[in-house]
């Protein structure tokens, strides 16, 4: 007898929902069994912790033991929210899935029913997120934004004790633990673009495993396309921009056929200066249509934001 495909994750609500969607897809599509393996992440303690994310080692800080695990042999796969992924590729471990994705805009959670707009200046809101802190400052509503760590229940519990009075959260992982009635408004990525990867999940295994073939029928070719174009933009622009970023990439149909659209948006911590940009191309050169507008916007200047934010008359905005 076949012995069940053993699935690494974290423990968090969120992260054994997600897995638990992935070992579903591998009864359904493999015919195989699967077993969730918890797995704790250096992230899951800094947060136990309260240590803020970005001081803790950023999103990586979740990857890391789960990937251990599967090095070790512990599990023979590994499931991740694709955003968390640092966009350098692992030694020994292949992305083997990405599955249709989830919803990946921004969403509020907000007291009495509240939108952005509706909520009075000075509102303090939570956020863990530079992208989200540079881009509510963007919005220009005088709002007090200000750190959040916790899961969705701790974040959402501080709305509605009071001590906040909106949080900013990924609707993908509100839908994937029933909890889209908690949303007062979803974000359009005109107002807020969101992470790369965001709303899609990563499944990985060991590079040279039979799991690497099997589970490519796992794989959505629209979301691999849509991830692939975010995260060679992402990468590019770290190689030259620490400012915050945010990108949105579909597959669409054109006069031709499939085409692959992105937008993204690099901007200073103050949200006060941005480049902004957008660019189609083939979902087979997903990659590289992601690494050159990311050069576009390093040409045209975001590379230098947190530098120009200090001299109120430079403006970036493509």
């Amino acid at each position: 007898m076949t012995r069940p495909i053993r699935i690494g994750t974290r423990a968090s609500l969120l992260a054994r929902t997600q897995a638990g969607l992935v070992a579903a897809m591998v009864g359904e599509r493999l015919g195989r069994g699967a077993e969730l393996v918890e797995v704790t992440t250096e992230g899951d303690r800094t947060q136990t912790a309260g240590t803020p994310l970005e001081q803790a080692g950023g999103t990586g800080v979740f990857v890391s033991a789960l990937r251990d695990a599967l090095l070790r042999g512990d599990v023979d796969v590994a499931v991740h929210s694709l955003k968390d992924l640092p966009t350098a590729a692992p030694d020994g471990i292949a992305l083997a899935a990405v599955p249709s994705r989830e919803d990946p805009r921004d969403v509020v959670v907000a007291r009495d029913g509240l939108t952005l707009g509706e909520l009075p200046a000075g509102s303090r809101v939570g956020t863990g997120s530079p992208r989200r802190v540079a881009q509510l400052h963007a919005l220009g509503l005088s709002l007090d934004v200000v750190g959040v760590r916790g899961n969705v229940d701790t974040r959402i519990r501080k709305v509605r004790s009071g001590e906040y009075d909106a949080v900013l959260l990924a609707r993908a992982g509100l839908a994937r633990i029933g909890r889209l009635e908690e949303v007062t408004e979803v974000l359009d990525p005109l107002q807020m673009l969101p992470a790369p990867g965001q709303g899609a999940l990563a499944v990985e295994c060991r590079a040279g495993d039979d799991l690497v073939t099997a589970l490519a029928v796992l794989d959505d070719h629209g979301t691999r396309a849509a991830v692939e174009a975010e995260r060679a933009l992402l990468a590019t622009l770290e190689g030259g921009c620490s400012a915050p970023i945010g990108a949105l990439a579909e597959v669409v149909e054109g006069d031709d056929g499939e085409e692959l659209w992105i937008r993204a948006i690099a901007l200073s911590t103050d949200g006060g200066l941005s480049v902004r940009m957008s660019a189609t191309g083939d979902p087979k050169d997903a990659a590289g249509l992601g690494a050159r507008l990311a050069k576009e916007m390093l040409a045209d200047g975001a590379g230098d934001l947190e530098a120009a934010a200090t001299e109120p008359d430079r403006v970036h905005d493509a």
